[in-house]
């Protein structure tokens, strides 16, 4: 399987926008185009943000809060996975696990110790995901009521 994290310009644009969960899932994650607006309203979140391609298609989004300097409750840091979107059509193939694979090298190597998410809980969310990817609860809970969990990044 070749993922690879690319760049959002004008020529994938349309594309990117297109990715999106199942209608049930979208309580938990939310649209490419929300997940944009957001990172327009919070430049002070640091917002990176790749398109996910597999075998040259896009297939996902990803975005994070990349080394921002905490400030509870509204920026959660400094490394934070605050977007995770596998279309409908290509999830339970291992590209979410991928995804998360590919961003945990990336921010270890840029020196983090931990990266942080969260979710919302409920039947059909993703909490099994990332239980299963090695994330721990943190005890802490966001303004949203979201389970905040850290994923342990040990530096080679």
């Amino acid at each position: 399987m070749h993922v690879e994290l690319v760049d959002v310009d004008d020529r994938n644009l349309g594309a990117v926008l297109a990715i999106a969960v199942a209608p049930q899932q979208r309580r938990f994650v939310g649209t490419v185009s929300e997940a944009l607006a957001d990172a327009a309203a919070y430049p002070h979140a640091k917002p990176w943000y790749r398109a996910v391609y597999a075998d040259g298609e896009p297939i996902g989004f990803v975005m994070l809060s990349w080394d921002v300097e905490p400030q509870p409750p509204e920026i959660i840091g400094p490394w934070f996975l605050w977007k995770l979107i596998i279309d409908e059509s290509r999830q339970r193939r291992g590209y979410g696990a991928k995804v998360v694979e590919l961003v945990a090298d990336l921010v270890r190597r840029e020196g983090a110790s931990e990266l942080l998410t969260s979710y919302v809980e409920g039947d059909g969310g993703p909490a099994g995901f990332y239980e299963r990817l090695g994330f721990e609860p943190t005890g802490e809970v966001d303004a949203d009521g979201e389970i905040i969990v850290r994923l342990p990044l040990h530096q080679d």
